[in-house]
């Protein structure tokens, strides 16, 4: 209950009165207990972006269903894959799952410094996501690229980055990733055989000198 209202007529008032207040309706949403009905915000269908009153309402309410730890585990993973808005997004990115804050890391409509703070999530399945994310920096890939405690599988990734991955990216910051990688202890054998034989000499030599 919130104010002295049960969940049945928070919803009840949220369909006979479309027209309250949105900061009393975003503190209701936010603080519902009503499972069934957070899941059912969670999907619904927007209104038309030509209604703009309504479509940013809309929106803000999304927001207070993300933030919302009654709002089920898979709504909020949907959402978190889903949703274009940065305003959830960054609700999103602060969930107490990772398997969200996962979601939101591989999620492309992320700004690029969402996306970039992803890269430091203590979980490192969130790491990965984000620094796979074409949205994310290449300041931020080349400290992940850098950085020991990335895993050997996304450093695999990043060492192919702007030759099997992302070919037509900037040679120059590709090839700083790459060469990041050869000298990054936490590279793989395979990872590091493959940057022996890189088409640019200083990741060869990174690559050769391990």
């Amino acid at each position: 209950m919130l104010g002295g209202m049960s969940e049945e007529s928070n919803q009840q008032q949220e369909e006979e009165h479309p027209g309250e207040v949105l900061t009393v309706s975003y503190e209701r949403i936010r603080h519902s207990s009503n499972s069934p009905e957070l899941s059912k915000l969670a999907r619904q269908t927007l209104p038309d972006r030509s209604d703009q009153a309504a479509y940013s309402r809309a929106t803000a309410l999304l927001e207070a269903v993300a933030g919302n730890e009654h709002t089920p585990l898979e709504d909020r993973v949907f959402m978190a894959q889903t949703m274009p808005f940065p305003n959830v997004l960054v609700k999103l990115s602060h969930d107490p799952d990772p398997q969200v804050r996962r979601a939101v890391a591989a999620n492309k409509d992320d700004k690029n410094w969402l996306a970039g703070v992803l890269t430091k999530d203590p979980d490192q399945g969130v790491r990965a996501a984000a620094l796979m994310n074409p949205m994310t920096s290449w300041k931020m890939r080349l400290e992940g690229a850098q950085s020991e405690d990335t895993d050997s599988e996304t450093l695999d990734w990043l060492g192919q980055l702007g030759v099997e991955i992302e070919p037509g990216a900037p040679t120059v910051l590709a090839t700083m990733v790459r060469r990041a990688v050869a000298l990054n202890p936490s590279a793989n054998a395979e990872t590091i055989s493959r940057l022996a034989k890189d088409a640019d000499k200083h990741v060869a030599k990174a690559a050769s000198s391990r």
